[in-house]
């Protein structure tokens, strides 16, 4: 527990001391400024303004032609709004898989796939009482979504986060177990 602690700190200190070097000699050597932590304070906030220059100036426009762009262009469009969908379900300010859930694929083998809810009423495609559940594949941002009795939904009392990694990585990760203290 302490050796890889010690070499996470000193890793750290290493990389803040190699950035302050990187940016405060050349300050030191030109400017006589020799004050200890100058490089980041200077690095962190040159950063800052590229990165706010950079969303205003550079990403907007090219965000806006390329929105235009796909109107005119029906599949391309529709390609783009499904991958921007399935990103946003994972990191976005709307994250989808939030029901982590199991259902019995084949009750004569006893075979079980995790999932997540999706959709929880299907009244609109005339599938009263299901639920969509989308299962991801192992080692992939790929996955399916299947339309599943309501009633073989058994949740899975975990967090999301935990069962995805446990999918995504086949398994290989461990679930935390819950304390009910």
């Amino acid at each position: 527990m302490l050796g890889p602690l010690a070499v996470t700190l000193y890793t750290v200190f290493m990389m803040f001391n190699y950035v302050d070097r990187l940016v405060g000699d050349p300050l030191k050597e030109h400017y006589r400024i020799d004050t200890p932590g100058i490089g980041i304070v200077i690095l962190f906030v040159s950063l800052t303004l590229l990165g706010l220059v950079g969303q205003t100036i550079i990403v907007k426009p090219f965000t806006a032609f390329t929105r235009k762009l796909l109107k005119r262009l029906p599949l391309l469009n529709v390609i783009y709004t499904s991958i921007n969908d399935l990103f946003t379900a994972f990191v976005g300010k709307e994250k989808k898989f939030t029901v982590p859930v199991r259902v019995c694929m084949d009750k004569e083998n006893n075979l079980w796939r995790i999932g997540f809810i999706t959709e929880k009423k299907l009244d609109e495609f005339g599938m009263k009482g299901m639920v969509a559940v989308y299962f991801p594949f192992s080692y992939s941002i790929n996955g399916e979504m299947i339309m599943v009795p309501e009633d073989s939904v058994i949740l899975i009392d975990q967090s999301p986060a935990e069962v995805m990694k446990f999918v995504i990585s086949g398994g290989v990760t461990k679930l935390n177990s819950h304390d009910s203290n």
